[in-house]
């Protein structure tokens, strides 16, 4: 076997950023051979990355970019295992380039940093991965805006709307980071959910004990006040005035949401 110098062990540190043991045991599996040496960590670190594939990532970052003219925006998502991996500096570093190269690139483009994220795997020993990611480019005079909740950063939210402020679009955002939704409006929503939705309140016993020709406007009001206000964006109690709706106070200022995206990292 040949002699492996600490010198050399740095060098492949440095180049690779691996644990110095891990290079130690490389450079001695590949006889000194540096080149060799990085093949086998690489190899090494997307077997470990398959390993970690099925850990749950409930840290992580959530971060955006909006152009100065408002017409792109873009979010993106990366997880890890553990909150102390999610302030990481390499791990930020790592989050940063996704953010850059979606933003340029497009959705999608992320994929190419897949031999990066696996060594970062390998390097931090626990599993990272792109949990999501958005861009919206404006259309129809639309306006594209974020938020991100601080200090933790794990969750946040990308919309675009058509009219309104800069402060409605920037409240918009923070409510739809603070309030999931499935559908932007009532239209959004396929008929078919809306239907089971329907009958699971009809056949209630809370309204099979009412008389029979109040059950069908009891069940619209029940779809609207827990179905609808929960899941559908404009029906929504206001986080900033929750006396009024999201559509009332879109309304107020004769806005309309064209786009939304929402990631959470739950932990």
């Amino acid at each position: 076997m040949a002699e492996i110098s600490a010198a050399l062990v740095k060098e492949l540190r440095d180049l690779t950023g691996a644990p110095m043991m891990e290079c130690k045991r490389a450079l001695q599996e590949a006889n000194g051979d540096i080149d060799a040496a990085k093949v086998l960590l690489r190899e090494k670190g997307m077997a470990g990355a398959a390993k970690r594939a099925g850990r749950e990532t409930t840290e992580g970052k959530v971060g955006y970019r909006i152009a100065e003219d408002g017409k792109r925006g873009t979010i993106v998502a990366v997880g890890c295992e553990t909150e102390p991996v999610s302030n990481n500096d390499e791990f930020l570093a790592f989050a940063k380039k996704v953010l850059e190269m979606v933003e340029a690139e497009g959705v999608g483009a992320e994929q190419s940093l897949e031999e990066e994220r696996v060594a970062l795997v390998a390097k931090l020993g626990e599993n990272i991965v792109v949990a999501g990611a958005a861009r919206f480019t404006a259309v129809d005079s639309g306006i594209v805006e974020g938020y991100v909740h601080p200090p933790r950063n794990k969750i946040g939210a990308l919309v675009q709307l058509r009219g309104g402020s800069q402060e409605l679009r920037r409240k918009l955002a923070m409510h739809a980071a603070a309030t999931p939704s499935q559908w932007i409006g009532r239209e959004d929503v396929p008929e078919e959910i809306v239907q089971s939705e329907r009958e699971l309140y009809l056949n209630s016993d809370e309204v099979q004990s009412k008389p029979e020709q109040a059950r069908e406007k009891i069940v619209e009001g029940m779809l609207g006040k827990h179905f609808f206000a929960a899941e559908v964006l404009l029906d929504q109690p206001w986080i900033h005035e929750t006396g009024k709706s999201v559509g009332q106070a879109l309304s107020e200022e004769g806005a309309e949401v064209l786009e939304l995206e929402r990631f959470a990292l739950a932990g």
